[in-house]
């Protein structure tokens, strides 16, 4: 069972922007696109350990604002060549509110050790 927290209104976070959730494993990103679909990832990149919610949103990723690494929401996969993930998070948008687990979702394969 997924325990969910109402963290605020989508209108909260900037369309193609982030707003950070302060979590006792530590701060996790959550992202809205240009077209209002909301994702979490850890607010930590791969590479160097980069803030992601200070990176500029393309689409469905989000552009490391230290090396630019660039991350698909989606998965927290890095998009090749280069190697490495940011946990996710599930979240959800219900009449307008954004919630979300603070369990991290099921890793994707090439993520296990990310």
């Amino acid at each position: 069972m997924i325990d969910w927290i109402e963290i605020g209104r989508i209108e909260d976070i900037p369309r193609q922007g982030a707003r950070v959730v302060r979590a006792p494993e530590g701060d996790i990103a959550v992202f809205r696109t240009q077209d209002d679909e909301v994702f979490a990832l850890a607010d930590r990149c791969p590479h160097k350990g980069g803030p992601l919610s200070q990176g500029i949103v393309h689409g469905k990723r989000v552009a490391c604002p230290l090396h630019d690494w660039k991350i698909h929401l989606d998965t927290g996969l890095a998009v090749a060549p280069d190697e490495g993930c940011a946990a996710s998070y599930p979240v959800k948008v219900l009449d307008g509110r954004v919630f979300l687990s603070l369990k991290v979702a099921a890793r994707a394969p090439a993520c296990a050790t990310g």
